[in-house]
């Protein structure tokens, strides 16, 4: 028999980035628009959260000329300390009067950490489409808004410069379908040219469909639940404690972060016999809540992790030690979480895809399923 219980991925939410300059820079024109753009947007002002400051000095970057004030500082989108300006943990895009796009790639713009190797431009990644330089914590880009693929159009009395920064991510593929771990971030971004000013503009694509949980059982009374408890002491180990509370109904569904843990538990409900145990045969993940259908990820296969999993899934022993009355009626295990890719395209899984200027998550649902038996002894 199976039962199911709904859980959701987390993404990287929106975010807006502007600068202006006090003269301007004469670029040509085009007059046509691009239809693979998304729809031209008015620049918003620049806004970054003190948590994006929290930078180690070892690796912070430099924004703006020396002895740059907190007010230019705070234009050019950078964090300000008191005495140095700074780029924060995002990716802030900025026009030069010259005609040059600067864009700074931070690690920390994505949950997992976004991979520096893995960002490209349209115009792919060689010079003058590659880093310019480069820590362990951020990438610093530099090129003609002439150059990397970028495409221009007129607006008005503005040129438009718009280009794309995306990343790529490992797939894994299965033999009903195929997942990722990887962030996976994409980020159009323009430059504005006016007779008086200098804009940039910077949207992320993301989709935002909230999904409803469901949850069904048989006739043993099995459920399945997420444990949802926390270390809050030294020396604590999670993995236990992490199965002293539980996500309820009210809860899903469930956000969690790519590659994080997921504890999960199935447990027999109304029975009493301690000979009795618990067996799992197969847990999976599907993307609807229909439990047969594609695609598909197997998480355990006969009771063990599935092998062609990079990150293997990890049982996680019950006995005595648990304080159960009946330990042999639980099973638990942990597994990373993951997003379904499309098999052809190998692009994350989007129910629905739409452009959204506005701060929000983006939710995406696996629904997790296992068939168990029972034993007597």
């Amino acid at each position: 028999m199976w039962v199911g219980v709904a859980c959701a991925a987390l993404f990287v939410h929106l975010n807006y980035f502007g600068i202006t300059a006090a003269s301007p820079w004469d670029p040509q024109a085009v007059k046509q628009p691009l239809s693979q753009f998304p729809g031209l947007h008015e620049p918003q002002k620049p806004v970054i959260s003190p948590e994006k400051c929290g930078v180690d000095d070892v690796y912070r970057v430099p924004c703006g000329e020396p002895g740059v004030a907190a007010a230019q500082c705070a234009a050019l989108n950078c964090c300000f300390d008191g005495q140095q300006c700074y780029y924060g943990k995002t990716v802030t895009v900025q026009c030069t009067i010259d005609g040059q796009f600067v864009l700074v790639v931070a690690r920390d713009t994505t949950l997992p950490r976004l991979s520096l190797d893995s960002v490209s431009l349209l115009g792919g990644s060689d010079a003058p489409c590659s880093a310019v330089d480069s820590n362990a914590d951020f990438a610093i880009y530099q090129f003609p808004v002439t150059a990397c693929g970028t495409r221009a159009m007129g607006l008005g009395d503005h040129v438009v410069y718009e280009n794309k920064m995306f990343s790529s991510y490992e797939v894994a593929v299965g033999p009903l379908g195929a997942i990722t771990r990887d962030s996976h971030y994409e980020l159009y971004f323009q430059c504005r040219y006016a007779d008086t000013a200098v804009a940039a503009l910077a949207v992320q694509l993301a989709s935002n469909s909230p999904p409803m949980p469901v949850a069904a059982s048989g006739p043993l009374m099995v459920e399945l639940r997420l444990g949802s408890g926390q270390c809050v002491t030294k020396g604590c180990v999670q993995a236990q404690a992490a199965y002293t509370s539980y996500y309820t109904d009210a809860d899903y569904p469930v956000t969690k972060v790519l590659r994080e843990p997921v504890y999960v538990e199935v447990r027999m409900l109304g029975r009493t016999d301690p000979n009795i145990a618990l067996i799992l045969g197969h847990c999976w993940a599907t993307s609807s809540p229909h439990p047969f259908s594609t695609p598909q990820w197997d998480l355990l296969v006969d009771g063990c992790p599935y092998q062609y999993d990079r990150y293997l899934t990890t049982p996680i022993p019950v006995d005595g030690s648990s304080g159960l009355q009946f330990p042999s009626h639980y099973k638990r295990f942990v597994l990373k979480m993951f997003t379904f890719v499309d098999p052809d395209s190998k692009a994350p899984w989007r129910e629905k895809e739409e452009m959204l200027l506005q701060q929000d998550w983006s939710l995406l649902t696996n629904w997790l399923w296992c068939l168990v038996e029972k034993s007597s002894s």
